[in-house]
């Protein structure tokens, strides 16, 4: 069995602030360490389930936050940003059998998460098919695209049941709960045992559903809270510009969703 793991850090258990996510603070080394630790949860679990291959996707800002020292022998590691519009699926291909998501957080909008974002500050909400699109819907539907099942899902609990309603089956760990700027939060011990034992349950006995529904058409809708960022995209191949803070996007490959997005939120 070979699985993904694409690891961020908002969804972490016991994270509050955004001075704990970014790298320049000094609250984040402490972050960092339970970030590192539920990734390696997920992967012990996964061991004991019987992956033979684990590859991670380290996947919050720099893309170099995981602490290697801790990674189990057998797990291979993505670091950085490449440039492809897979994002914080790099890696992922029609090999593996499951994909992993750890330390997930809502979509901007949300207020399940006091560090509720997608993508970058800039956007205020993304849609898919006119549905408010969280960074794990845009990871599920990369990972579907190559036939992958996403299996389980960390995060603060806004974002398990959202995850539960997009992909069938799929089994979650809440970490946290946010009220406005506050978290009611899983301790760091107890975070990491529910996702060593939720992972392994997840994957033994084989992998069932985990595919969200595909459709032949994809409509991306991007609202930014500055209309200056809609401007400089709108001169991508085939968007639309109907208001000034909105873009529009139309494909019969998610891909290419992909690729729009890839360039003209996060240029």
């Amino acid at each position: 069995m070979k699985i993904f793991i694409s690891a961020d850090i908002e969804g972490t258990a016991g994270i509050t602030d955004w001075n704990e996510a970014f790298k320049d603070k000094p609250e984040y080394a402490e972050f960092r360490e339970y970030m590192t630790d539920e990734l390696v949860a997920a992967c012990e679990g996964a061991k004991a389930a019987g992956a033979e291959e684990i590859l991670v996707k380290d996947a919050h800002s720099t893309a170099r936050n995981l602490i290697l020292s801790r990674l189990p022998s057998y797990v291979s590691i993505v670091r950085g940003w490449s440039g492809h519009p897979d994002l914080m699926m790099f890696g992922i291909d029609d090999s593996f059998d499951a994909a992993l998501y750890t330390g997930y957080h809502n979509k901007a909008g949300s207020d399940t998460n006091p560090l509720a974002h997608t993508l970058t500050g800039r956007v205020s909400r993304l849609l898919i098919n006119g549905e408010v699109a969280s960074e794990f819907t845009l990871n599920a539907l990369c990972a579907a695209r190559y036939g992958v099942p996403s299996v389980f899902l960390s995060g603060d609990m806004g974002m398990c049941a959202e995850a539960e309603a997009f992909v069938p089956g799929i089994a979650t760990v809440a970490t946290s709960e946010g009220f406005g700027p506050a978290t009611k939060s899983l301790s760091p011990a107890a975070a990491v045992e529910e996702i060593r034992d939720g992972v392994e349950a997840a994957l033994t006995g084989g992998v069932a559903g985990g595919l969200p529904q595909q459709t032949q058409e994809w409509e991306l809708r991007v609202e930014f809270t500055n209309p200056v960022e809609a401007y400089k995209g709108s001169w991508y191949p085939g968007m639309e510009h109907p208001e000034p803070r909105v873009l529009e996007f139309r494909a019969t490959d998610f891909f290419e969703i992909q690729r729009a997005i890839r360039f003209v939120v996060l240029s």
